[in-house]
């Protein structure tokens, strides 16, 4: 098969891209909350990886993917940290804008 001869950013952009379509039809589905759980899980982490992988060249091997894919989320990880230490710093200021 065609698949198993890309290098592997562009099969891991593939396997992102069908997780995403897979976890949408599982959160369409209405049978099960289980299942639409399951597919909320997919759809989120497949959506999270594929903003990193979608800035990979295509034609990345797998070392240079991978530490591309590291660095990628170390930084989504560190903007939600700052995110997170801030909002307290952000919601006292905003409580009190005349510094007293």
């Amino acid at each position: 098969m065609k698949f198993f001869r890309l290098p592997f950013a562009s099969k891991l952009q593939i396997v992102l891209l069908v997780g995403i379509v897979t976890g949408f039809v599982l959160v369409a589905q209405n049978q099960s909350a289980d299942v639409y759980r399951y597919g909320l899980i997919l759809l989120m982490g497949s959506a999270l990886l594929q903003v990193v992988a979608g800035n990979i060249p295509p034609e990345a091997n797998l070392i240079s993917t991978l530490v591309r894919l590291a660095v990628g989320l170390a930084i989504i990880a560190a903007v939600f940290g700052i995110g997170i230490w801030l909002v307290p710093i952000l919601a006292r200021i905003a409580a009190n804008p005349n510094g007293s």
